[in-house]
């Protein structure tokens, strides 16, 4: 679900999850956010396929709001029941409704453009919020059963 609205809300993790990251952000910290992500989706139940997939959709995130959103932002990563879900925040001035709107993918040869197409394609949800105070992106990532059952099993 893409939403526009005047301003970026405040942030909310739900009490019934666990926050595994959360942590302000400026370039100099991208790759080493990056592998913090890794970490903490994969002990919270993701891996493989779906593990690299989600990494790369924040990292694409992460990316677009230093070099889009002021140079620096937040991220806050949790595990809710059955999803891993990252927010990032930053205080830009906004996505377009035409670029938000497009949800095509960008032409092999163009040079930008890919960061938020490629993280809705490599999550399962993602929200956007943007307005003039900034934008808020929320992608989730849901456990597959078996990634659930097989960390109980473990006994």
């Amino acid at each position: 679900m893409t939403n526009a609205s005047p301003r970026a809300p405040r942030t909310v993790v739900p009490i019934e999850s666990s926050l595994l990251i959360a942590e302000a952000f400026d370039q100099a910290q991208v790759t080493e956010l990056r592998h913090s992500v890794s970490s903490c989706a994969h002990a919270a139940g993701l891996s493989g396929q779906r593990l690299d997939d989600f990494v790369l959709a924040v990292n694409e995130l992460i990316t677009n709001a230093v070099r889009h959103g002021g140079g620096q932002g937040s991220l806050r990563l949790w595990r809710e029941a059955a999803e891993v879900v990252c927010e990032v925040t930053d205080h830009g001035s906004g996505i377009s409704p035409r670029r938000l709107d497009n949800r095509s993918r960008p032409a092999p040869d163009t040079a930008g453009g890919w960061g938020l197409w490629l993280a809705r394609e490599l999550s399962d949800t993602m929200e956007v919020v943007t307005g003039e105070a900034g934008t808020v992106v929320r992608i989730g990532a849901v456990l597959a059963a078996t990634e659930r059952v097989g960390r109980h099993r473990a006994d």
